[in-house]
C-alpha cells in the first residue's frame, strides 16, 4: 500500500521537502500551494526594481512524481488526518509536511497598513511595482526597515534614479559585522541612499504622504516601503496546533509537531525545541530535505535523525553591479571577513541563480543533498535552555539524546 504525504507550501522548504520525498517509489507527494509558480523570494527587490519577474515554473524545480495542488489550505484536521482547502475540497494524508513559510508581519503602526506597502510576498511586489513607475523620478521614497530586504529594495531603486530614504529603526544591517555594515553604508550613501539610522529612527505613524520618526521628525513620502519584520501564517494555530510566540509550529529536534508524529516542520513556519533558525531560504532548503527525511525514517519504522543546520553568512545585493556577501561561523554568528563589490554582486547572483538549480537537481536526483554544515554550538543552547516540564515532556516521548533538556 502507498502512503500519502501531503506538503503545504511550495517555497524553497517545501519543493525541497516534496522531491525528497519520491526517494521511495511507494510514496504518493502531492503539494498544495496557492500559487502556480514557484517564487524566487530573494528576488522580491528586483521585481520591485524590474530587472527580474521573481518566478520560475514549477517543471523546472519539481519532481515530475510530485502532484501539484493550486490551493490555500484553511484548515489542518490533526486527527482526522486531513486538511480543508478554501475552495471547500478535502486531502487526506498519513503524514504531513508543514512548510508555509512567512510574510510581512501585521505592522503595529497607524496608518501603516494603509499607506505603507508590503514586500514579503509575490502579490506585494506586484502591486508596488506599478505604484513606483507611476510616481515622478523625483518623488521621495521611503523604506522601512534596514534588514536584507529594506537594503536591497532601496539600493535597487536608488539605482534606478528614484530618491530613496531608508530608516533604519535603530542600526543598519543589525546582523552584519561592523566592517561590512561600514562597507553596505558607503554603497548606499554612493548611491544618493539617505540612511537613517540610530536613536529617534523608529517610525511612529505613516499618511498617505508622510512618514513620522519617534524624534518629532516628519519625512515627505510619496511611496513608502515596509520590511520591517515577517510573520508566518495563523494556520497550525487556527488548527489547535502548538505554536510558539510568533506563529510557527513548534516541534522538536527532528522537526516532529509536539502534538502529532504524523506533522513534520521545514522552514520560516518551524519552531524546533523553541529554538527556530533564522528565516531565509539558506535555513529553508536545509531543513525541507530533513523534515523528508523524518517522515521516511518514520515509514521505514527507524528513528529519525535530529536536525543539523548550519550558516555560511548573508549576500545582500546593493544594486544590480555591487553587492555583500558577509561571512558567518556556522552558528550565524557574523565575523570581520565580508566579500564586497562586483565580487559581492557576482556571487549573489550565483546563489540566487544555484539556490534554483539545487531545487532541481533534487527534483532529479531525490537524496544527492547529504551533508549539513552542522552548528555544534546549538546543542550547547539546547543543554543550557531551562528545563521545564513541556521541554522534558519531548525529551522523554522523543529521546533526542539529552538535546532537549
Amino acid at each position: 500500500m502507498s502512503t500519502e504525504v501531503l506538503v503545504i507550501g511550495g517555497g524553497y522548504a517545501g519543493v525541497m521537502a516534496a522531491n525528497r520525498l519520491t526517494r521511495r517509489d511507494d510514496v504518493m507527494v502531492t503539494l498544495i500551494n496557492p500559487r502556480p509558480d514557484f517564487v524566487e523570494r530573494i528576488r522580491l527587490h528586483q521585481l520591485v526594481g524590474g530587472s527580474h519577474d521573481a518566478v520560475a515554473p514549477y517543471r523546472k524545480v519539481l519532481a515530475e512524481r510530485v502532484r501539484l495542488v493550486v490551493g490555500t489550505v484553511t484548515e489542518i484536521d490533526a486527527a482526522g488526518r486531513g486538511v480543508t482547502l478554501a475552495t471547500g475540497d478535502t486531502l487526506g494524508y498519513d503524514y504531513l509536511v508543514y512548510a508555509v513559510g512567512s510574510g510581512s508581519a501585521d505592522p503595529d503602526v497607524p496608518g501603516a497598513a494603509e499607506f505603507a506597502h508590503p514586500i514579503a510576498t509575490l502579490e506585494d511586489a506586484r502591486r508596488l511595482r506599478p505604484v513606483v513607475d507611476a510616481a515622478p523620478s523625483t518623488a521621495p521614497v521611503t523604506v522601512v526597515g534596514a534588514g536584507p530586504a529594506g537594503i536591497e529594495t532601496a539600493a535597487e531603486l536608488a539605482e534606478e534614479g528614484r530618491a530613496v530614504t531608508l530608516v533604519c529603526g535603530g542600526v543598519l544591517g543589525p546582523y552584519l559585522h561592523s566592517r561590512g555594515r561600514l562597507s553596505v553604508a558607503r554603497r548606499l550613501t554612493r548611491l544618493g541612499v539617505t540612511v537613517l539610522e540610530g536613536p529617534g529612527t523608529r517610525v511612529t505613524s505613516v499618511a498617505r504622504d508622510a512618514v513620522r520618526l519617534d524624534d518629532g521628525r516628519e519625512l515627505p513620502s510619496e511611496v513608502t516601503v515596509w520590511t520591517a519584520g515577517f510573520g508566518v501564517p495563523d494556520l497550525a494555530a487556527r488548527s489547535g496546533l502548538s505554536t510558539d510566540a510568533l506563529g510557527r509550529l513548534r516541534t522538536d529536534e527532528t522537526l516532529t509537531s509536539v502534538d502529532d508524529e504524523r506533522i513534520v516542520a521545514a522552514g520560516d513556519s518551524a519552531a524546533p525545541s523553541d529554538l527556530p533558525y533564522r528565516m531565509g531560504c539558506q535555513s529553508a532548503v536545509q531543513l525541507g530535505p530533513q523534515a523528508a527525511q523524518t517522515v521516511l525514517s518514520r515509514i521505514a519504522g527507524e528513528r529519525p535523525a535530529t536536525v543539523d543546520v548550519g550558516f555560511a553568512g548573508q549576500c545582500i545585493s546593493l544594486g544590480r553591479r555591487v553587492g555583500i556577501f558577509q561571512f558567518a561561523r556556522k552558528d550565524d554568528t557574523a565575523i570581520s571577513l565580508y566579500l564586497g563589490g562586483f565580487l559581492g554582486a557576482g556571487l549573489k547572483e550565483i546563489i540566487c541563480w544555484s539556490t534554483v538549480w539545487q531545487l532541481g537537481y533534487e527534483a532529479r536526483k531525490p537524496g544527492v543533498r547529504t551533508w549539513w554544515a552542522k552548528d555544534a554550538k546549538r546543542r550547547e543552547r539546547l543543554t543550557e535552555a531551562p528545563v521545564t516540564a513541556e521541554r522534558a515532556a519531548w525529551a522523554a516521548r522523543y529521546d533526542g539524546g539529552g538535546t532537549h533538556a
